[in-house]
């Protein structure tokens, strides 16, 4: 190890003798000796070392701790994050509590024992440079942006998201979200919802794919007293109950044949009937949908009305799965731990490198609702103030994260060519092929591999 990347350990001791030996065992670190408080606060303020070890006795009082004291508060108050080891005299327990209640992180008792202090400076290094980390993940936080009321970003792919939904929020044009479980979906809706004119109205949200087909009529239209077994009062659905604002119609592609002839009826007229019901009733309801499907080839299998999928995806809107936001996926894991660390497990403060490592390196398949359990269950498993990555259950083997990155960096570089080619020839699928080297239908086959609309 070069000088230059030795850290640097500041040992703060009067007796020549002892510093001579200290040197001798730290020779890992660079090594800074301060015989009194002047020469240690002069060092601290220009070499800013990470870790302190500090007789308490210096003089002008080497028989008492004042000159000790007064050196660790000044310390402190110039580098707060520096870790302080401070020595006392054999059976100084007193002393020992004073010093870690004013702030310093640990003690030894003097004879030194060489192997033991070693341990407490190693362990003192190491978790500097965790808080380290967390400063700057904390200021990675700060740099995110809390957009469409209460989403969580910093990657340029989901603000161009975003920008996008504010843009179409205050007309009532129909909007389709396509995205991968887990995406957000339904948060984007409720901001599109609140952006709107309608937000004094209801955001109603159904998941089409949870109902049975046989109950998901009756969810959606209403039905009235008497219109089947069961049926003993007039009901209102979902349509109805978001009149003057927002239906979320969630895995809408699970909506069966009959149904969406109905649900058209609708787009195109603004009246239902209820089920059993005899007259229109006019409904004043926009229509926000979300799918993880490929519809168009739902439409070409005969499977989803090709009239309904124009008249629900007037603007349709591509989420990038958590993989492809850039830095999300520490910035919400550090928004997660905050918020179940508060009610689950108040210790919990950060995470350690390893944690963050695999935060970084895993490719999320789930996405932020995979994100949000594993920190659940890491703030419940975690037993110190820090979580580490098997806490996460993302620990793999070497072989295979290698193949994970490797495969995600693949897909990556895969998807970013496709939409700049997209972009250069304004969504020219010919065009797009050319400029790529390959086949239309090869185009086609990774458009939908990927997920991507042009």
């Amino acid at each position: 190890m070069s000088a230059e990347a030795k850290a640097k350990l500041l040992i703060v001791e009067d007796d020549e003798g002892l510093q001579r030996q200290l040197r001798w065992a730290y020779d890992d670190y660079e090594v800074l000796v301060a015989s009194d408080r002047n020469a240690a606060v002069d060092l601290v303020r220009a070499q800013e070392p990470p870790v302190v070890t500090l007789d308490l006795g210096l003089p002008p009082d080497p028989d008492g701790v004042s000159e000790g004291f007064a050196t660790l508060e000044t310390i402190l108050s110039l580098k707060p994050d520096t870790k302080v080891v401070v020595a006392t005299g054999h059976g100084a327990r007193e002393s020992a509590l004073r010093a870690i209640s004013s702030g310093a992180y640990d003690y030894y008792q003097k004879p030194v024992d060489i192997d033991q202090l070693g341990l407490i400076v190693r362990r003192a290094f190491q978790l500097h440079d965790i808080e380290a980390e967390n400063r700057r993940l904390e200021s990675q936080v700060g740099e995110g942006r809390t957009v469409l009321g209460t989403m969580i970003t910093a990657a340029p792919e989901m603000l161009r998201v975003a920008r996008t939904i504010e843009r179409v929020a205050n007309t009532d044009v129909s909007v389709m979200l396509l995205g991968a479980s887990g995406t957000g979906k339904e948060l984007l809706a409720k901001g599109l919802h609140e952006s709107s004119g309608r937000r004094s109205g209801g955001f109603v949200a159904i998941n089409c794919a949870a109902i049975p087909e046989n109950l998901l009529e009756a969810e959606l239209f209403g039905y009235e007293k008497g219109a089947f077994t069961g049926a003993i009062k007039t009901t209102e659905g979902k349509i109805e109950l978001a009149h003057g604002g927002t239906l979320f119609l969630d895995e809408v592609g699970d909506i069966p044949l009959p149904l969406q002839v109905k649900l058209l009826r609708f787009l195109q007229e603004r009246v239902i009937e209820r089920i059993g019901g005899r007259k229109p009733i006019a409904v004043d309801t926009r229509i926000v949908c979300a799918t993880h499907q490929d519809l168009p080839e739902m439409i070409k299998a005969g499977s989803f009305r090709e009239d309904l999928y124009y008249r629900l995806a007037e603007i349709v809107v591509t989420i990038p799965t958590l993989a492809e936001r850039h830095g999300d996926a520490t910035l919400l894991a550090k928004h997660f731990l905050h918020r179940f660390a508060r009610d689950m497990n108040p210790q919990v403060k950060g995470f350690a490198p390893s944690a963050l490592a695999a935060i970084n390196d895993w490719p999320w398949p789930g996405n932020v609702r995979e994100l949000e359990n594993r920190m659940k269950r890491a703030v419940i498993m975690a037993d110190g103030k820090l979580i580490a990555a098997e806490d996460l259950d993302l620990t793999t083997d070497e072989a295979d994260s290698l193949a994970v990155n490797l495969k995600a960096a693949r897909e990556e570089a895969d998807r970013k060519a496709i939409r700049q080619a997209l972009a250069r020839t304004e969504n020219n699928i010919s065009g797009a092929a050319k400029l790529l080297g390959i086949s239309r239908p090869t185009l086609y086959d990774l458009l939908k591999q990927y997920g991507l609309q042009p």
